[in-house]
């Protein structure tokens, strides 16, 4: 119990405030913990983080339709400012920590063949396991460009429009031709039901 409190102040604290300014401090004042009690818990405030983006993923994986996955994780990193604050705006927080990070930590990896195995699960293709980790790989890149280094035209681009081009496009990678696309063309991706 006392660690899942741990991992919620963490979550939004680190959403709210990013890695950097996040303080061991202020997650242990939410939480209502001492601070020695976290790095008996998690050892490091970059170890909290990945088991706060692992555990958000988890939740995300457990709670997101299927073929909403791949958009309501591209949102959760287009819409760091104006999305909800919570785990969705987890990944921007994590890979702006990326480059003071310790290891790439397992957990992550991990979280990361779990969301790849259930975009696979979404292709016909003979080859779906590599078109998944295309997919998630074109995730992160967009999260690098757009939150990390702030490449133009994509760092100011609507969240809307990106997600338009991406998931036509990531249908296309999914689907191989075999089958048809899952939305309709001229609806778009904010209009799902």
């Amino acid at each position: 119990m006392t660690r899942t409190l741990i991992l919620h102040a963490a979550g939004a604290v680190f959403a709210e405030r990013g890695y950097e300014a996040a303080t061991v401090r202020e997650i242990a004042g939410r939480a209502g913990v001492n601070q020695a009690l976290i790095f008996r818990y998690f050892g490091s405030k970059k170890a909290l983080l990945t088991e706060v983006m692992a555990q958000g993923g988890k939740e995300q994986l457990l709670h997101t339709p299927l073929e909403r996955l791949f958009e309501t994780a591209l949102r959760g990193v287009l819409e760091e400012d104006g999305g909800k604050p919570g785990s969705d705006r987890l990944l921007a927080v994590y890979l702006r920590s990326i480059g003071s990070a310790d290891a790439a930590p397992e957990t992550v990896r991990a979280l990361g063949q779990e969301y790849a195995a259930a975009l696979a699960a979404l292709s016909s293709a003979d080859d779906a396991e590599l078109r998944a980790q295309l997919a998630m790989a074109w995730l992160l890149g967009i999260g690098l460009m757009r939150v990390v280094i702030g490449q133009e035209p994509l760092s100011s681009a609507a969240p809307d429009e990106i997600c338009g081009h991406v998931l036509t496009a990531l249908e296309g990678l999914l689907c191989d031709g075999k089958a048809p696309p899952s939305r309709a063309a001229d609806q778009r991706p904010h209009e799902r039901p």
